[in-house]
């Protein structure tokens, strides 16, 4: 095996860091389910909280989550929370994750999003692309959508499917792709002689 000044002199450059695991670093972060069960916003909940599935960072909870949290992003209605909390308590999800993916609409994403929603809707329905302004209000949803709301509504729900089954796929694939590096990188460690 070749050091890493002659591997840097033959042009390949690999990204050497400590052997922190993502898993380690992020346990760090995620708190224990016993000590959020007796804060009181959390009591509605009572014992479902404590399933550590939900808090635990194994493969199917964690890409679950990701791809549960993916199609939530797409309900057009500021419900995004307390369906995410409902959807990894019902499935077992896990409940970082899904509320970390949640925040990906935001204040500054919600307009794109929404817009390129809308623009998939109209072309699902072959209808072409009407002007309105957009404003995140409930007041908006109930008057301003107009006549956009079957397009806009019918986007939502393709992108939602659309996003939901390719996160979590594309976040499965990858999860298995690095376990599968990391068994083999161990593997010729310990095959080679030192």
């Amino acid at each position: 095996m070749r050091s890493r000044r002659a591997r840097a002199r033959a042009g390949v450059v690999l990204l050497e860091l400590p052997a922190l695991m993502l898993r380690t670093f992020l346990k760090k972060f995620i708190p224990h389910a016993h000590t959020l069960q007796d804060r009181w916003y959390l009591r509605v909940f009572g014992g479902r909280l404590a399933h550590p599935g939900l808090w635990s960072l194994q493969r199917r909870a964690v890409t679950g989550a990701f791809g549960a949290g993916l199609a939530i992003c797409f309900v057009p209605l500021p419900v995004h929370l307390p369906v995410a909390a409902l959807a990894a308590i019902v499935w077992r999800l896990n409940v970082p994750t899904i509320f970390a993916t949640v925040f990906l609409v935001n204040p500054l994403t919600a307009l794109p999003i929404y817009y390129a929603a809308y623009r998939v809707g109209a072309a699902a329905l072959r209808l072409p692309l009407r002007r309105f302004a957009f404003h995140l209000s409930w007041d908006w949803l109930q008057h301003g959508l107009g006549p956009a709301w079957k397009p806009f509504l019918l986007g939502c729900l393709i992108c939602s499917i659309v996003a939901g089954f390719s996160g979590r796929i594309g976040l499965e694939l990858l999860w298995r792709a690095r376990v599968r590096h990391r068994y083999r990188n161990r593997k010729r460690k310990h095959a080679s002689p030192t």
